[in-house]
């Protein structure tokens, strides 16, 4: 359980580090998660509607 904590704790400073360091780099890390959490609910939505119709 403390290792977890450890392992979140400098999960959390390495991005903090990341964003003050590479700010433009950090925004494309974060744009290109959402655009991939976009696709795959996109994708969710095509198969649901696959199913239904």
């Amino acid at each position: 359980m403390r290792t977890k904590k450890v392992i979140t704790y400098v999960a959390i400073a390495f991005a903090i580090f990341y964003l003050f360091t590479r700010p433009a780099q950090a925004a494309d890390a974060v744009g290109g998660v959402f655009d991939g959490v976009m696709h795959g609910a996109n994708q969710l939505a095509v198969f649901a509607s696959s199913l239904l119709g």
